[in-house]
């Protein structure tokens, strides 16, 4: 029986799997791996390239989104004779003079305000926390907090005093920031200038069958996008007004810099914009006067509702609006990529962007359920197609009767 049990254990084992050897040719092995070493190199190049210039590219677009803005006075002056330069020349020294004249008039008072509106944050920070722990009894402290927040009196005043010298401060401290504004405007002025041009040159490197759809993305973008840009910055500039002008007169410190937030937060961060920017000034007088801060609230209540039903329907009546969770993400978006100014141009950015798939985009018909899921929408639209009517029956009827008479004679232009 040993016998036999050594002779199973010594049994010889089945023989391997036969070896198979892959043989490469040196020459194919040679070029596939200095193909990838080249697509590799070429790659981490154009890495290269794109963030060495990444900062021209952004002035770029905003070059493109200023020229945007500047399309219908443009095309209001060469609709009545005016030559593509010349008006285009016009209207830039129009705004560039504009804000040249608002910058001497208020920018000095502009920037001292605003240096000691960042010299009181560590105090607002502290009067805050003060309150939180009396109402929530709370233990925080409130040096722990400036600290971590970077908003301790050493470091906010090395910041309160390169904002103290004024402009001039500013723009010398800056030289940087000359250069960025002379090439966007010029791009701008150029964009503007020679538009019908780029759009040829463009269009000459696609096929007949794409340089329609280019010409009409190009179109939408410029028609939707510029008129949502000029539509916002005159309600911002409206806003910051009359909150500059309330502000002054309560006394609220730092009004300027403090109304200018806020109409640029009202109107460039959806949902939330008004109810932060508001919030701001009444943090910094709500501690001392609390009935300024109350008369601040009153004032927003009454002035939302102003804006909203007077001076939005008759601003950006003919302007496309934007869903209001795209608009906020974009906002959000266009910060992290480009920080404060990126939130800025974020929403004309998805304006642009839902505007051409509206266009193009291919809408399937809703199912029963999503139907009545749809319909409060719609009442609401009817609603606001209702006030629209309202106010196109509130236009002047010498236009009415002009529009008759041109009707008459068949002049009258009436799209397909």
């Amino acid at each position: 029986m040993k016998t036999d049990e050594r002779r199973q254990v010594t049994a010889s084992p089945s023989p391997a799997a036969p070896v198979r050897l892959i043989a490469f040719e040196q020459r194919a092995l040679r070029r596939a791996v200095l193909t990838v070493l080249l697509i590799v190199t070429l790659w981490m190049i154009a890495l290269w390239i794109f963030q060495s210039i990444s900062h021209f590219l952004f002035l770029l677009l905003l070059s493109w989104l200023f020229a945007m803005a500047m399309e219908p006075a443009i095309n209001w002056l060469t609709g009545r004779g005016w030559k593509r330069g010349l008006a285009t020349a016009s209207v830039g020294s129009l705004v560039v003079l504009a804000v040249v004249g608002l910058g001497a008039m208020f920018g000095n008072l502009f920037f001292n305000q605003l240096a000691s509106l960042v010299q009181s944050l560590p105090d607002v920070v502290t009067n805050a926390i003060s309150w939180a722990n009396r109402t929530f009894k709370l233990t925080l402290d409130p040096t722990t907090v400036t600290s971590s927040l970077n908003v301790t009196p050493s470091q906010v005043g090395s910041v309160a005093s390169n904002l103290a010298g004024g402009v001039l401060g500013v723009v010398t401290s800056l030289l940087a920031a000359v250069l960025n504004t002379v090439t966007f405007l010029v791009f701008a002025l150029y964009l503007a200038a020679d538009g019908p041009r780029v759009r040829t040159t463009i269009g000459s490197w696609l096929r007949p069958a794409r340089q329609d759809v280019f010409v009409t993305v190009w179109d939408i973008a410029q028609a939707k996008t510029g008129g949502y840009v000029v539509s916002k910055v005159v309600l911002a500039g409206l806003s910051s007004m009359f909150y500059a002008a309330f502000f002054y007169l309560v006394g609220v410190p730092s009004w300027l810099p403090l109304a200018v937030l806020v109409g640029l937060m009202a109107q460039f961060v959806p949902v939330v914009g008004t109810y932060f920017g508001i919030l701001i000034p009444i943090l910094f007088v709500v501690f001392s006067s609390p009935i300024t801060a109350v008369w601040i609230v009153v004032f927003a209540t009454i002035y939302q509702q102003i804006e909203t039903y007077v001076f939005t329907p008759r601003v950006s009546r003919r302007t496309m609006d934007v869903n209001a969770g795209i608009a906020l993400a974009s906002v959000f978006i266009g910060a992290a990529l480009w920080g404060a100014v990126g939130a800025l141009i974020g929403i004309p950015m998805a304006a642009a962007i839902v505007a051409v798939l509206d266009t193009y985009g291919h809408r399937h018909e809703l199912v029963p359920a999503l139907a009545a899921m749809d319909e409060p929408d719609e009442a609401a639209s009817d609603e606001g197609e209702s006030e629209d009517a309202k106010l196109d029956d509130a236009e002047p009827e010498d236009a009415a009767s002009d529009d008759a008479r041109g009707d008459h004679r068949g002049e009258s232009f009436r799209p397909e």
